[in-house]
């Protein structure tokens, strides 16, 4: 099969995809040396140290090896990093389905139970998460971390403001993988984007008294990501 030309935009990531693609698809085996910096660049039509970088990518990943004075030769047809991704998303699927468990009925709960301050800690770990937002309310790079922190705050309020002492003390002990979930999600290109919105609906829900709609919006908050992850499991 033959490579298409690369575009203009974003090369090296171009050039990356079209590579591991072509290995995927078998067009060179295990131990077969790949053509050169040079019939690449003329086949992609571009330059020969957009090639040379990309081809440094696969051999970082692990995916080709090169032998000075011989070439770069196929080191695997399989990208670890998919791998990888692979397992740290079904471990993300594992936490959202036990958070939907806990935090859907700590919202149910705390719509029946809540008192002024539980509101206010939820609201204040919320606007806390919107002082490290961009301007389309998605987390900046560099603030990760302290997101993430802020973001297992509210979700940590609202099952508190459900009064339940072991329910309470179990999502403490699970706000950890919460946590890491997140951090993971949040470097995942290929997950969701997050809906700011999202989360003012459960405070909404919960203030109003009404359990059902508590629940509901509880659910709604992490029912789309777990399709997400569900889709990119399932895709592979």
């Amino acid at each position: 099969m033959a490579l298409r030309a690369a575009g203009r935009q974003s090369l090296v990531d171009s050039v990356v995809d079209q590579l591991r693609a072509q290995l995927a698809d078998g067009e060179w085996k295990v131990g077969e040396r790949i053509p050169t910096e040079h019939a690449l660049a003329e086949q992609l039509q571009v330059g020969r140290n957009t090639v040379r970088e990309a081809v440094r990518v696969l051999v970082h990943a692990g995916m080709l090896r090169s032998r000075q004075g011989e070439g770069t030769f196929v080191a695997s047809t399989t990208d670890p990093g998919d791998i990888m991704r692979d397992l740290q998303r079904a471990g993300i699927r594992d936490v959202l389905e036990l958070r939907i468990a806990l935090e859907a009925e700590g919202a149910r709960l705390a719509a029946l139970r809540h008192d002024g301050a539980d509101l206010a800690r939820m609201r204040a770990a919320l606007d806390a998460q919107a002082d490290l937002e961009d301007a389309e309310g998605q987390p900046e790079h560099d603030n990760h971390e302290l997101y993430a922190d802020h973001d297992v705050a509210f979700h940590t309020a609202v099952v508190e403001a459900a009064h339940n002492t072991a329910l309470t003390a179990t999502y403490r002990w699970f706000s950890s993988s919460v946590r890491e979930a997140l951090l993971t999600a949040l470097g995942d290109r290929e997950m969701p984007r997050i809906v700011p919105g999202d989360h003012r609906a459960v405070v909404a829900a919960i203030a109003s008294g009404d359990p059902d709609a508590a629940e509901a919006a509880a659910r709604s908050l992490l029912d789309g990501p777990k399709q997400a992850v569900e889709a990119l499991l399932s895709a592979r």
